[in-house]
C-alpha cells in the first residue's frame, strides 16, 4: 500500500509539472488605449505566441534539423531567440549586456525561459511612458556602448520574428508542421 502511494504521489507531482502552463498559448486580451509602452507591450506578445506555437511539440529530429550544412539547426535557432529575448529584458532592466550566454538549459527549460522572458518583457512595456529610458548597453572589454530604444525595435525584437519564423519554417521542412490553428492574427487558437 506504502509503495502505491508514493507511486500515486511521484506521478502526480510530474503531470502537474508537466501541466505549468507557459505564456503565450494564446496572447493576452488587447488593452483599451493605445499608448506607445502599450503598442510595444503588444509586439511582444505577437512575438511570444509566434514563438510558443513554431517550438510547440518540436521533437529531437526538428531540434536537429538543418536545411544545408552550413545553415542553423533548429535548436540552434532557438538557441539564438533565447540570447535576443536576454538582450531584451536587460534592455527594460537597465541591465548591460557582455559576451552572449553559453546556453546549457534543455530544449523543455530554454522554451519557458524564452517565453517568460517575453511575458516579463511585455508587463515592463506595458507599464511604459516613455520608452527613451531604455537602452540597450553592450559592455565589452574597456568599451561601453548604449543605443536608443528605436534599436530595440528594429534589432532584436524584430530579429527574434524573424527567427521564429525560420522555426516554423524549419519544423515543417522536418515534418512537424505549426498547430493549423493558432491563428496569428487574433492570436487565439481556432
Amino acid at each position: 500500500m506504502k509503495k502505491i502511494f508514493i507511486l500515486f504521489f511521484l506521478t502526480n507531482i510530474s503531470f502537474s509539472q508537466s501541466q505549468q502552463k507557459l505564456p503565450y498559448y494564446e496572447i493576452p486580451d488587447y488593452p483599451t488605449s493605445y499608448t506607445s509602452g502599450n503598442i510595444m507591450s503588444r509586439m511582444i506578445d505577437g512575438l511570444g505566441f509566434r514563438f510558443y506555437w513554431a517550438s510547440e511539440g518540436l521533437r529531437n529530429k526538428d531540434l536537429n534539423y538543418r536545411i544545408t550544412n552550413e545553415s542553423r539547426t533548429s535548436r540552434e535557432t532557438i538557441d539564438h531567440i533565447y540570447n535576443l529575448s536576454v538582450l531584451i529584458l536587460n534592455s527594460l532592466k537597465g541591465l548591460p549586456n557582455t559576451e552572449s550566454p553559453n546556453v546549457k538549459l534543455d530544449f523543455n527549460e530554454i522554451r519557458k525561459e524564452i517565453l517568460l522572458n517575453f511575458k516579463t518583457s511585455s508587463e515592463i512595456l506595458s507599464n511604459s511612458d516613455d520608452l527613451s529610458i531604455y537602452k540597450i548597453i553592450f559592455n565589452r572589454v574597456n568599451n561601453k556602448i548604449e543605443y536608443p530604444f528605436w534599436f530595440q525595435i528594429n534589432g532584436p525584437i524584430e530579429d527574434a520574428v524573424w527567427h521564429s519564423g525560420q522555426l516554423a519554417m524549419l519544423r515543417r521542412a522536418s515534418g512537424n508542421p505549426i498547430n493549423p490553428k493558432a491563428s496569428v492574427f487574433t492570436g487565439k487558437i481556432k
